[in-house]
């Protein structure tokens, strides 16, 4: 068993949380503080570099980058907002090159770009706010999978896990986007809070979630000593397809079996779920269409197939889709409707109805962002395994 030794463990005798403590803390030699929260909603970003000639905020609270002032100490600041309460991902611009905020221990996994996050919190807590309620474990794990290759993964259990030490719990296998890493989900998508605060209300059945890296070509370049293959541009391309059939053998044919060996779950397609966003979305889509034995619930956030893929690879859905429809409990299919995919995802849900493939949808405001992805797992969580 390759299982590591890290493990998150949010118990809730030790949770602090006070919302007049809301910025993220600077390491100790830092004299900065950034990004620092005001009362109304504002914020103030920070960066020290005095020899910068241009600093920019750029962040997806607002549309556009923004311009920071220097000081005589060569600090570099901006206050804007105020910002709607939410999660955002944010960087600064420093002549031309796009980095972190070195004063903020947040940040966003990535394999290519490097931000940092900033969380706002509302007046009330939201569904992603740590709340005095029992909380899961967050477990990293390293796993067997092609050759000699070893994947890596984030497992969410529920609070009750470790207590009901006989009992069987269903999964959602939950994939990240493009050039996302295992982490995303987690420190991102904050999976581990929002299961949480749903099961402690008794809106959400107690679940593992488990949360693999999708890029199986970077994960076998990085361990061979090669650059990280390109993303393919084109999402419906042989390529694109291609690099989704390998993460669906690594899932079905490592990665299940490792969780179903070492953590107590029920081995059937009724309790396994699988969904994802962006290129996770496509990734839950192809694999559950492709494994209905061993899927009984698929969730797809801000992606699709095309018309061509379904007629030609997933004919037997759609030529038969009173069976289809018997066989999964659930196909749900969220977008927002500023997504650059949003055309795309509206043209899949038509070819569904058009099928007669039973499906649910949530369209909701806003573009192709993790906050609305944190809005479509609250909502398909709820449904789940009922």
């Amino acid at each position: 068993m390759l299982r590591t030794n890290i493990i998150y463990l949010f118990s809730v005798v030790t949770i602090c949380c006070s919302y007049n403590f809301v910025s993220a803390q600077p390491p100790d030699d830092q004299i900065v503080i950034s990004p620092q929260i005001h009362p109304d909603k504002t914020v103030t970003f920070r960066y020290m570099a005095p020899s910068a000639r241009n600093v920019m905020l750029s962040g997806q609270f607002e549309k556009q980058a923004s311009a920071m002032k220097k000081d005589s100490s060569g600090t570099w600041s901006v206050t804007i907002g105020p910002v709607k309460p939410d999660i955002y991902p944010y960087y600064f611009i420093a002549d031309g090159i796009q980095v972190m905020d070195p004063a903020n221990v947040d940040y966003f996994p990535n394999e290519r770009f490097k931000a940092s996050l900033v969380d706002i919190p509302g007046d009330s807590a939201l569904i992603h706010s740590k709340k005095n309620v029992p909380h899961g474990t967050v477990t990293y794990e390293y796993y067997p999978s092609f050759g000699f290759i070893t994947g890596s993964l984030v497992a969410y259990t529920p609070p009750d896990y470790e207590k009901n030490t006989t009992s069987l719990y269903p999964v959602l296998y939950l994939l990240p986007g493009t050039s996302d890493t295992e982490e995303t989900w987690f420190k991102v998508g904050k999976v581990n809070l929002i299961l949480d605060n749903l099961i402690a209300e008794n809106k959400a059945r107690s679940m593992i979630i488990v949360m693999p890296n999708g890029n199986v070509e970077a994960t076998i370049a990085e361990q061979t000593g090669r650059p990280k293959p390109a993303d393919p541009a084109d999402r419906g391309s042989t390529e694109a397809i291609q690099r989704s059939i390998s993460f669906q053998n690594d899932l079905i044919n490592n990665i299940i079996p490792y969780i179903e060996k070492n953590y107590r779950v029920v081995s059937n397609r009724y309790g396994r779920a699988i969904g994802g966003f962006s290129r996770g979305g496509g990734q839950a889509l192809r694999t559950g269409f492709g494994n209905m034995d061993m899927f009984s619930w698929i969730c797809c956030y801000s992606a699709y197939l095309t018309d061509k893929e379904m007629e030609s690879t997933y004919s037997n859905l759609w030529e038969d889709s009173g069976r289809t429809n018997e066989l999964l409990n659930l196909l749900w299919v969220s977008v927002g409707n500023q997504d650059s995919l949003y055309s795309q995802t509206r043209e899949f849900m038509d070819f569904l109805t058009e099928k007669n493939i039973n499906y649910k949808s949530l369209i909701t405001p806003g573009s192709h962002t993790w906050m609305n992805s944190r809005t479509f797992l609250a909502e398909t969580a709820q449904v789940l395994f009922q």
